[in-house]
């Protein structure tokens, strides 16, 4: 039996990257999870296939969509035990200047409100001794141009992780975050160039990218029993890009 055997647990955005190996590695732990997936549809069939997980195709930034999530979740899950705010945009990096009314809107309601409800919907449901997960970025850290939706999104979450803390903590619920740092991922790909992450992999203690599984343990860690003396925490999870 696994270290989640009998645990119920959402993760959003769980066909792709991190979500992904976030999903396979608590199914291997025996937890029943569903995960979200916005366009993905064949990735998340596999996903599901691979794993037993039960795919549901939701937009994070849409309100019913949300609504139905939460409530195909409680539905398909024996109870919420486990919630990792996985899914984000990366849209609108470019000069602060240069960002418009729509491309706030759309990264705020992905990446910030949709993880707000998403753990407001968790404090209502979620079993005593329950573990609230949400990723964030080293950026937030280590800023640099461009990044003003992202970085002010996740800082945000990051802020509702250490107030949630203080609520949840009368309940044994833990909250942290896990702020990865450059993660080989189709995301990470799409925004530099291959110099750019050899250069980046150089600047890491231990010499490499990040790789989903990477994160996927660290988050494993969080959810299972041996960490529930840890809440309110941001985990960096960079490989010591940042020490």
């Amino acid at each position: 039996m696994g270290t989640l055997s009998g645990k119920g647990a959402l993760v959003t955005g769980g066909s792709r990257g991190i979500g992904r190996a976030v999903v396979e590695r608590l199914t291997a732990e025996g937890a029943e999870v569903v995960f979200c997936y916005e366009r993905s549809e064949e990735a998340a069939e596999q996903v599901a296939k691979a794993t037993g997980a039960h795919a549901v195709r939701a937009d994070l930034g849409g309100e019913e969509d949300l609504a139905r999530l939460f409530a195909e979740a409680e539905s398909l899950l024996p109870g919420l035990d486990v919630l990792v705010n996985n899914a984000a945009s990366a849209e609108g990096q470019k000069p602060l200047a240069e960002i418009t009314d729509e491309e706030y809107d759309r990264v705020f309601a992905v990446n910030t409100r949709s993880v707000h409800r998403a753990m407001r919907w968790a404090a209502r449901v979620m079993r005593d001794g329950g573990r609230i997960i949400t990723l964030s970025s080293l950026n937030t850290q280590v800023p640099a141009p461009g990044l003003t939706l992202y970085c002010g999104s996740k800082g945000a979450v990051e802020q509702f992780t250490k107030v949630a803390a203080r609520e949840l903590g009368g309940r044994g619920i833990t909250v942290n975050v896990v702020s990865s740092g450059a993660t080989d991922t189709d995301m990470l790909r799409g925004a530099n160039p291959p110099e750019a992450l050899e250069q980046t992999a150089g600047l890491t203690a231990l010499r490499r990218l990040g790789q989903p599984d990477d994160i996927a343990s660290v988050v494993a860690f969080l959810a299972g029993p041996d960490s529930r003396w840890i809440t309110g925490q941001n985990i960096l999870a960079s490989g010591g890009l940042l020490v």
